[in-house]
């Protein structure tokens, strides 16, 4: 549609006599070639950075095999890249063609041909900005739907606990056999000393493969922000609320999280490691734990009690009160 209505302004112009149907004419013929190699340029790019593996994943971390929502992410972000790639390679061929085509050439003489308005070319260039960003929304809207839909009848229940500068689980477990269990853990704050083995001391998050997750992320105290890198998902921790994960890890190994919201001082040093492992070991993991849950008895609100009071909530909807 575009090289039409370009085709129909050139046969307007050439009917005109003089030094400007030469340079209508110069500018079809450099214009095409000038076309040419972006296209091929564009190919060559393409075709190089989809050499390695990771490159075809849009440098991701992970793999797609890490949690069941991988791949469609990991297929919305790369198929994002690659629209966005082609609109903006496109872009920069028309923009050069026109400064190269149309700039003053030596001999020429007063101002060029001026045209108020063009409908066609005018509408074109408003109805394709909004084809592309309604088409986006579109994409955006159905993967955050399939990710965002809860697990019905999870076995397992983690609820994670932010707080300056670390992370409490509890978790309610149902086996197969019916049996259930609740445990927590108490994190502490990393100390980044450079030295090794610190990784070793950090809270360590369980969760056994295969089996589908519900995480309940709260905070104790301040906005964080759950993120664990491989999973390709983070949300955000707000004191009185409760957001919600769903995810079935699909392949065993050692990960590592962090929080993704400065927080304080120690916003850095918030870390955490993630295992996946088979379920008879997720068992024996958390049932060394202590029994039962953390629940919320530690929460507290640093805006209103400075001296680091506990024990308080922030009720949700009502910032400015604190109960006792």
């Amino acid at each position: 549609m575009f090289c039409k209505l370009i085709s129909k302004t050139l046969a307007l112009e050439k009917e005109e006599e003089g030094p400007s149907v030469r340079l209508l004419d110069r500018a079809g013929r450099r214009g095409k070639r000038l076309l040419k190699g972006g296209v091929v340029a564009a190919m060559a790019l393409v075709v190089l950075t989809a050499c390695s593996e990771h490159a075809k994943r849009g440098w991701y971390p992970g793999s797609n095999e890490t949690t069941n929502h991988n791949e469609l992410l990991t297929h919305f972000w790369v198929g994002a890249w690659v629209a966005a790639l082609i609109i903006g390679v496109t872009t920069w061929v028309l923009m050069l063609w026109v400064i190269v085509a149309y700039r003053r050439r030596k001999g020429d003489k007063g101002y060029p041909r001026q045209v108020a308005y063009h409908m066609p070319l005018e509408t074109m260039f408003t109805v394709i900005p909004i084809i592309l960003v309604l088409t986006l929304w579109g994409f955006t809207d159905r993967v955050e739907r399939d990710i965002g839909t809860p697990v019905e009848d999870s076995p397992l229940t983690v609820t994670v606990y932010g707080k300056q500068w670390a992370w409490d689980f509890d978790y309610e477990y149902t086996a197969e056999d019916g049996t259930t269990e609740e445990r927590h853990l108490y994190g502490t704050q990393a100390q980044l000393t450079g030295e090794e083995g610190t990784e070793e001391t950090l809270p360590t998050l369980y969760l056994p493969v295969d089996v589908p997750v519900e995480f309940q992320l709260k905070s104790r105290d301040v906005i964080h922000s759950f993120w664990v890198p491989a999973f390709l998902q983070k949300l955000d921790m707000v004191p009185g609320q409760t957001n919600r994960m769903y995810l079935t890890p699909e392949e065993t190994g050692h990960f590592q999280g962090k929080c993704a919201e400065l927080c304080g001082e120690y916003h850095s040093e918030m870390l955490f490691n993630v295992e996946i492992v088979e379920e008879d070991e997720f068992l024996d993991e958390i049932r060394q734990l202590p029994e039962g849950l953390s629940g919320a008895e530690l929460n507290r609100n640093p805006n209103e009690n400075p001296d680091g009071q506990q024990d308080q909530e922030v009720p949700l909807g009502d910032p400015q009160r604190i109960e006792e």
